[in-house]
């Protein structure tokens, strides 16, 4: 049994090492591919496209009650304990105004780019009983998503899907007049073309598996929108930061991952030329992977109960 994982939130359900007899009691399959490594560690191969998704399958059922999970092939396969973190960061972001951290379907956020697998709102929901939205431009990604919450009745009614039918766009055909959401959270596309993006993939496969591979696999796989967008993540939270003026009354929080520490001096000067009240940056940090949550809002700090009412 390995150390805890420290470096995730401290209500990150997935601090200690992976329980492989149990989740493979959850998923019997997962078994094929559990393995004892050279540190006397029991793993799985995480270059290996279909280990990591029946990974993902089983913590999803064991510690979300989420039952038959499953993404298409060339689909993102995420890893659960870091959306957990992000989830729960967000948690505790609104709970410095409430003194306490708000549960319930009074808390309504908005999953920008939810993608096939569903997984920020499933976690949320499970973890909080928050009432999630998530939106995306592909129409097969909602499709799927769809499927996993057909497979989950007591989902249907706290988790809604909306398409984003215009990709120039992430919260215009989205917020109509009279809605109102506690938060959005995004992790946006990395990448700025698919070059770049064929290239880091390759790169973290040699990483994982200490071995020349020249094409990727997919357990980093994904569909353009989930992992490329022109001028890379900066220029698409950029327009999200601009669309966000646009609907200052309507999200109490705007939140997005930011991957590249560079990238938050021009983020966060462009949030205070736009009048920001308040714009916060959260460090995350799993195993050796560093990122941060930018989080900003245009409501005074006084106005901000009646979001929880």
């Amino acid at each position: 049994m390995s150390a805890e994982k420290s470096s995730l939130h401290t209500r990150n359900l997935h601090r200690d090492s992976y329980n492989f007899d149990q989740l493979i009691s959850c998923v019997p399959e997962l078994k094929h591919y559990v393995f004892v490594n050279a540190y006397q560690t029991t793993t799985i191969n995480f270059s290996i496209p279909e280990a990591v998704k029946l990974l993902n399958k089983a913590l999803l059922l064991h510690f979300y009650n989420v039952r038959n999970w499953d993404i298409p092939e060339t689909y993102l396969c995420p890893p659960i304990p870091g959306r957990a973190d992000y989830v729960h960061y967000i948690a505790d972001l609104l709970g410095e105004q409430q003194k306490e951290i708000p549960t319930g379907i009074s808390v309504r956020g908005l999953d920008i780019g939810t993608g096939a697998n569903l997984v920020y709102p499933l976690i949320a929901t499970s973890s909080y009983g928050w009432k999630m939205t998530g939106t995306d431009v592909n129409e097969d990604s909602l499709k799927n998503a769809q499927h996993i919450l057909d497979q989950n009745p007591d989902l249907l009614p706290v988790i809604q899907l909306q398409q984003q039918p215009d990709s120039k766009h992430i919260f215009k055909n989205i917020l109509k007049p009279g809605d109102r959401f506690t938060f959005s959270m995004c992790n946006p596309p990395f990448h700025d073309s698919e070059e770049s993006m064929i290239k880091g993939n390759i790169r973290k496969t040699k990483n994982l598996n200490k071995a020349k591979h020249q094409k990727p696999l997919l357990n980093f796989g994904g569909q353009q929108s989930e992992l490329w967008y022109e001028g890379g993540e900066l220029a698409f939270i950029t327009k999200m930061i601009h669309e966000s003026a646009l609907y200052s009354s309507q999200v109490l929080w705007f939140t997005c991952l930011v991957s590249k520490k560079e990238n938050l001096y021009k983020l966060t000067s462009l949030l205070k030329k736009l009048k920001a009240v308040e714009v916060k940056t959260i460090d995350m940090a799993q195993g050796q992977k560093i990122s941060r949550i930018l989080a900003w809002t245009f409501i005074p700090q006084q106005d901000r109960r009646t979001w929880f009412i």
